[in-house]
């Protein structure tokens, strides 16, 4: 029996009710991660809509253009032989969740509702979600005809349950919830679940990016396990930035771990991990016995397995190595955030470029740094190939359709 995995997650520049161009990016990210031979892909939190939608999500219509593109998502053929995680809302008995949203070959397997909601600093949740807030429960939900005609289902699960496949258990967080002092990490793993994927909204603060790798690694080492860590990337069109940093983290250290600071519209993280490194590290006593109390979980049977058989190993095909956490010093990231936000909104309100007032004062000076970090960025992505970045900085200096010219220093860029 195989125990090697090959995992994938992401971070996604979502744009807040952008729903073509985000699902146009959730398959792409589905695509890489097949490419790179996983077998499991986890996405950001409420990534069909975008997160920063604000009293959108009070909306009818958000929820049928959701599902709509959900359905486009399940029926396409590069979204199969890979079990996806998708975040997006979801209205249930008239009353709307922040759901997470499993499928493996056009079957939805769980529709998993956010059961903690942020809603202090800059989160409201509880302005658009209500939470979940029976554990270990699930009921049937309902699915529209667009989706049910695909999926020849006509009802699934919804609520708190975890996924069995031939091979191991599945148990999802939302964000938030790994910030609780009780979060679903740690019944879920003396429940048995050795997979945890985590769907985050988290914006930018100073240092917060410690707090969660230090959450994340702690989350595992106390109890073991292998935790998939996906957050949305840039301005989706609010005041606020996203920053990334998917991760892979195994019994508390870190196996894959993306960038903070992009313009890459799309991210995918992925590392081999051993599962049977998760069943050695917990083999302590003192753990058994905490297991044997725990109240069960509904299982969902997942007819698949996401190891590798046996006959199609290769030597080659060995767990990742262990990564050293990568943080940037407090100056980079005063620099960066704010440069990659001012590019995201820059090129996608339509704007022919920044108009900066200089006094000679501190409050100028450090608008302009910050604008030329983010023309420094840019000319780095072009030099990296972005074909996206090479597009909207053609356009954004009056470039000709047909032109090939590409910056070569920021300055090109500033002027």
């Amino acid at each position: 029996m195989g125990h090697l995995v090959t995992l994938a997650t992401c971070s996604l520049n979502q744009w807040a009710l952008d729903f073509e161009g985000n699902c146009e990016r959730i398959i792409e990210s589905i695509r890489k991660a097949k490419a790179a031979g996983a077998t499991l892909r986890v996405g950001p939190e409420l990534e069909i809509t975008g997160y920063g939608c604000l009293d959108a999500f009070l909306e009818g219509d958000t929820y049928l253009h959701s599902w709509e593109m959900f359905a486009r998502i399940i029926d396409h053929p590069d979204c199969q032989d890979i079990v996806v995680d998708v975040g997006m809302p979801v209205r249930h008995r008239d009353c709307k969740w922040n759901c997470r949203v499993i499928f493996y070959n056009r079957k939805i397997i769980l529709i998993r509702p956010k059961m903690w909601l942020a809603n202090d600093g800059n989160y409201r949740e509880m302005r658009h979600f209500t939470p979940w807030q029976r554990p270990r429960e699930v009921e049937d939900y309902y699915l529209e005809q667009i989706v049910g005609k695909i999926t020849g289902q006509y009802k699934v699960p919804f609520g708190d349950a975890l996924i069995s496949t031939r091979d191991t258990c599945l148990g999802l967080e939302t964000c938030e919830e790994l910030f609780t002092p009780n979060g679903p990490h740690i019944p879920y793993g003396l429940a048995g679940v050795e997979i945890f994927s985590n769907s985050s909204g988290s914006h930018h603060e100073l240092r917060k990016l410690d707090t969660r790798i230090n959450l994340i690694t702690q989350a595992t080492k106390l109890s073991g396990g292998i935790y998939l860590y996906a957050n949305q990337q840039g301005c989706d069109g609010d005041r606020l930035y996203y920053d990334g940093c998917a991760m892979i983290v195994v019994n508390g250290n870190i196996v894959a771990q993306g960038s903070q600071f992009s313009l890459n519209d799309v991210e995918v993280v992925t590392a081999t991990v051993d599962i049977e490194e998760v069943r050695t590290y917990r083999s302590s006593a003192s753990r058994g016995m905490q297991a044997s109390m725990q109240s069960p979980y509904v299982r969902l049977d997942l007819d698949t397995r996401l190891s590798r058989r046996d006959e199609d190993a290769d030597p080659g095909y060995a767990p990742s190595e262990t990564l050293k956490p990568r943080y940037h010093v407090p100056e980079e990231e005063i620099a960066l955030g704010p440069a990659c936000w001012l590019w995201d909104y820059l090129r996608r309100s339509g704007a022919a470029g920044y108009f900066i007032p200089l006094s000679g004062g501190i409050d100028s000076c450090a608008t302009s740094i910050i604008v030329h970090s983010m023309c420094r960025e840019v000319v780095k992505a072009v030099q990296e190939g972005n074909e996206q970045v090479i597009k909207d900085v053609r356009r954004l200096c009056a470039e000709p359709a047909d032109s090939t010219w590409l910056p070569t220093t920021s300055q090109e860029v500033c002027k």
